[in-house]
């Protein structure tokens, strides 16, 4: 049995618009995906922002009724069995809110174990393991507002195993970290399918999926676009290479000028502190350097250089079609 299944999944906003005459409008922010995930696996759902990342997820853990299709997690309806979903998931977001900053560490997990009705006889045990596992022993008495906000993302991964939930959650839980305090939870991350969890991760950073995810959906525009293992998505840009050019100051409708150069697949822009990294796919067989350089009409350039692609490439030749 699959731990997560999907199927025909939409979930529509009605918003309005206009400010003296005010329209209604329907925003389909997931228009109809499958996908499942197997037990003890690491799924990663990827796609851009709005892409439907969240939305999906609020709809799993039985925050958002679906407008149509279905969604199982455990065998158990998000919609007719939502009391029954909720005691076998744990959910955790990114960022710092949810903890109490006056309350230490430990009286934190002691609180939410109270709220998520952990027995009293296996909520000191249980506490100890997890603070263990989040690498927080030795650290758990002292107040929370004094936490890195490593250590903070740190105590949300332990209280959302405080009930010891079969499926496990992730929004972007590294999300505004130090690489240090990433690489930290990215660890505690993986002790969870150690420990026999499965885990839906959405994220960002696509070096992160690649290191950790079994599998990967990359959604965009509320559809599903790809799914496979990082190494499938991989394999289907690595027939072609990747030329990136360091420009300062970029012309006006460059991005669109390179575009139409033949042979190009996809163009991408990543922005520097002074300059901008034009990212360019091309097929393997072809040179297209001195084509791409000539569409920049005398613009300032520096560093150029010609690489394999990569996992982040495969999503942003993905999301760009």
């Amino acid at each position: 049995m699959a731990a997560i299944e999907v199927e025909g999944l939409r979930r529509t906003y009605k918003t309005s618009t206009g400010t003296i005459r005010r329209k209604s409008k329907l925003i389909e922010a997931v228009r109809g995906i499958d996908f499942q995930v197997g037990e003890g696996e690491l799924f990663g759902l990827l796609g851009p922002n709005g892409a439907g990342k969240t939305t999906t997820i609020k709809m799993l853990i039985t925050l958002l009724i679906p407008t149509a299709g279905k969604a199982r997690v455990l065998g158990l309806d998000v919609v007719e069995d939502a009391r029954e979903v909720r005691k076998r998931i744990g959910y955790v977001f990114g960022g710092e809110r949810g903890v109490y900053e006056r309350l230490s560490g430990y009286d934190n997990l002691r609180y939410f174990a109270e709220l998520y009705g952990v027995p009293p006889r296996e909520q000191r045990s249980r506490i100890e393991l997890l603070l263990e596992m989040v690498g927080l022993k030795g650290r758990e008495h002292e107040r929370a507002e004094g936490y890195s906000r490593g250590m903070k993302q740190r105590l949300h991964v332990a209280r959302g195993l405080l009930h010891d939930p079969d499926v496990v959650f992730l929004d972007e839980p590294t999300i505004g970290l130090d690489p240090v305090g990433a690489r930290e939870l990215r660890a505690t991350i993986s002790t969870l399918v150690e420990a026999g969890k499965t885990v839906l991760l959405t994220t960002h950073y696509m070096f992160e999926a690649d290191a950790l995810c079994d599998r990967i959906a990359v959604i965009d525009k509320g559809l599903i676009v790809s799914e496979g293992t990082p190494g499938e998505l991989k394999q289907a840009v690595a027939a072609g290479s990747v030329v990136e050019v360091e420009v300062f100051g970029l012309p006006e409708g460059c991005v669109e000028r390179v575009r139409a150069v033949a042979g190009v697949r996809s163009v991408s822009v990543e922005e520097r502190e002074q300059a901008q990294i034009l990212i360019v796919q091309t097929g393997a067989d072809v040179e297209l350097t001195h084509a791409i350089l000539g569409t920049l009409d005398g613009a300032s350039v520096g560093r150029v250089a010609r690489r394999e692609p990569t996992l982040e490439d495969a999503y942003v030749a993905l999301v760009s079609e």
